[in-house]
């Protein structure tokens, strides 16, 4: 419980996956790329339960055998292309027959997102005066250097008025949403029908704990930033005196 309040965490896991087939329980560092997800949820003690909306059978097959709770399986209409994130929460809810007060969001494709992220975003929407709370990240790039490009290849930039552009170190630190946690109160998420509104509290994660897997090149960096993680840190070189 999240100081007195009733929490579910959704892990949601479609098996349609265009740019990597079937990406959620592909290997990454050892483990299917959903179990990290899952295995971080389990360490949370502020989650109630944790349940996998699914559509494809060797998904939920894996995830049951992780620990995580398949109570339904996704339905069709559900598991398309369009289909948005608040179409599964709201299924879900719906589908349930269990009262919470908490939704938490938990995307598969965060695997370096840690328990100790989770438990920092629940604790600081609890702790907040606000419905919302999400993870971000510190943008890569300012948007004072991106661009659109018009039909003839000229540049349009982004922002109208960009300011200093040609040295980063005077532009205002500008933050991503990162897509690893979504946490907020049910109520509000029914009402309003949205996970992120300008009263939504940041949580600030680690770049380094924000990789989104998506692509081929998303999977080699995540295994390299886990390796790391995981690698046993080394005692310090015994010294002798001289």
């Amino acid at each position: 419980m999240l100081h007195g309040s009733r929490v579910l965490a959704i892990i949601p896991a479609r098996g349609g996956s265009k740019g990597v087939p079937l990406k959620n329980i592909r290997d990454f560092a050892g483990k299917p790329l959903l179990a990290w997800s899952i295995e971080a949820a389990q360490g949370c003690p502020e989650i109630d339960r944790i349940i996998l909306s699914s559509d494809h059978p060797g998904i939920i097959e894996i995830a049951r055998r992780h620990g995580c709770d398949v109570p339904f399986v996704r339905p069709d209409a559900l598991s398309g292309d369009h289909v948005t994130a608040l179409d599964v929460a709201l299924h879900a809810l719906e589908t349930l027959k269990e009262s919470f007060d908490y939704l938490l969001w938990l995307q598969p494709t965060s695997p370096l997102r840690t328990t100790h992220d989770i438990r920092s975003a629940l604790n600081l929407l609890a702790d907040g005066n606000h419905d919302s709370c999400t993870s971000v990240s510190p943008a890569p790039k300012p948007p004072d250097w991106m661009f659109r490009l018009n039909d003839d290849r000229t540049l349009n930039p982004v922002l109208e008025q960009a300011q200093n552009a040609g040295y980063r170190q005077a532009l205002p630190t500008v933050y991503v949403l990162n897509g690893a946690i979504y946490a907020c109160s049910i109520p509000w998420l029914t009402q309003g029908r949205k996970f992120v509104d300008r009263q939504t509290l940041a949580y600030i994660m680690d770049a380094r704990h924000s990789i989104d897997i998506d692509t081929d090149l998303d999977f080699k960096l995540g295994e390299l930033l886990m390796a790391e993680r995981l690698a046993p840190t080394l005692p310090a070189p015994h010294q002798t005196r001289t």
